[in-house]
């Protein structure tokens, strides 16, 4: 679902219960959990902006070149936690998304983070300029 982010900024809302298998030694949610998250966010919010449809045209795929993460409080098999994505900068050749991660019904945040994420040739391998329509078309912070 897309919503309106504070200052007119479009982001993408995710609902998921935490299954069994999130749960690492320590009863919560294991930190690499959270990556495998903000990854399958990226993706389905990129699918519904029509984002393939541009990978596909440009020959181009997105390749992140970093995470960074920052976990915030514990959380726990069978809770409904809410994901939020946006596209908070797009440069030449790499774009900055952002993430957040709450449990349904709380205001605190369990987690926020943020991918450096690569806009490369899928034949080459090699990074490629951002085409104008993407900037365009998805207003960033």
């Amino acid at each position: 679902m897309d919503k309106t982010k504070k200052g007119g900024f479009p982001e993408y809302i995710h609902e998921l219960v935490v299954p069994e298998e999130a749960i690492d030694a320590n009863g919560h949610v294991n930190n690499v959990v959270y990556v495998h998250w903000m990854q399958d966010l990226a993706i389905k919010h990129w699918q519904h902006i029509g984002g393939a449809d541009i990978d596909h045209a440009a020959g181009c795929t997105w390749v992140a070149r970093s995470h960074h993460i920052e976990y915030l409080k514990p959380a726990f098999k069978g809770e409904r936690i809410v994901a939020k994505t946006w596209i908070a900068t797009v440069g030449k050749v790499r774009s900055i998304r952002r993430y957040e991660f709450g449990r349904e019904g709380e205001d605190k945040l369990l987690a926020r983070g943020e991918t450096d994420w690569v806009f490369v040739d899928v034949k080459t391998g090699r990074p490629r300029p951002i085409p104008s329509y993407v900037r365009e078309n998805f207003p960033t912070e």
